[in-house]
């Protein structure tokens, strides 16, 4: 036995006195296989069933010809923090959240939001406001003492006969907006939903902007004296505002005749 062993013997030994330690422990060499293929495969058929715990993974990794018991499926599910994984919602991939860099074309992305407003008898109703952010046209102002999300998508698919689908649309967090048909539709559609952060209104700046002048040039000037007064009035109104109401971000152009310049000039440069 070398120098160098006995001294390395005699620190073990010297070791494991101190520490209580048995020397065959500390001598142990572990036997154990790599599991490192074997957690990959755990990994990739947890994301793609989230809602299956470890014993439905183990189940299936078995049938694919992995051979290890369910206390080890444990150990590694727990290891790589499976179990901390978010559940599955019940809503279709299709959104994302937050803030968003401007538009840069028609059609890129279109923005929803309510206001609301009394008639003459005190009875409240609401509108339900359409823009594309691009352009700054109002696409639709639907009106009525009641909207749900179905309502929603009807008003979307009336607007997309007339201009073409859009791209994007931002709203806020609204339940008509959270709501499974506008999910569905906007999925079938392949439209992606973007909703602003929770008390961030600013994140849909434009139409807060257009709201803001829907309420000061339209609802605070007019006595609406029934329901449907109020839907030929406002509806007057966003006529007027796409035709006819200068701009101050479309270089005080209407927003119909910017559009209708953009695509010229859009035209030309194609020739």
């Amino acid at each position: 036995m070398s120098h160098l062993q006995q001294e390395h013997g005699y620190s073990q030994r010297r070791a494991c006195q101190l520490t209580g330690c048995n020397r065959n422990s500390a001598r142990h060499i572990s036997k154990r296989p790599d599991d490192g293929p074997l957690r990959c495969a755990l990994r990739e058929l947890a994301q793609e069933k989230p809602a299956w715990g470890y014993r439905l993974l183990h189940g299936r990794l078995r049938l694919e010809g992995w051979e290890f018991n369910h206390k080890k499926a444990y150990r590694l599910y727990r290891e790589e923090k499976l179990v901390l994984r978010n559940k599955s919602k019940k809503r279709l991939k299709c959104e994302k959240r937050g803030a968003t860099e401007a538009a840069t074309r028609p059609r890129q992305r279109w923005s929803l939001d309510f206001i609301h407003d009394r008639l003459a008898d005190g009875r409240s109703f609401r509108t339900l406001n359409l823009t594309d952010t691009f352009t700054r046209q109002c696409l639709a102002q639907e009106v009525d003492t009641s909207l749900s999300g179905q309502r929603v998508t009807r008003v979307l698919d009336r607007a997309i006969d007339e201009y073409s689908r859009p791209e994007e649309l931002q709203l806020d967090n609204r339940p008509e907006f959270r709501s499974q048909a506008l999910d569905v539709w906007a999925y079938e559609n392949k439209v992606k939903l973007i909703f602003i952060d929770p008390g961030k209104p600013t994140q849909n700046g434009h139409i807060e902007s257009f709201n803001g002048r829907f309420r000061a040039e339209c609802l605070d000037q007019e006595w609406f004296g029934s329901l449907q007064q109020a839907k030929r009035i406002i509806e007057a109104w966003r006529i007027s505002y796409n035709s006819q109401r200068p701009h101050s971000s479309l270089g005080y152009l209407p927003p119909d005749l910017w559009t209708k310049n953009y695509y010229q000039q859009q035209k030309n440069l194609m020739l």
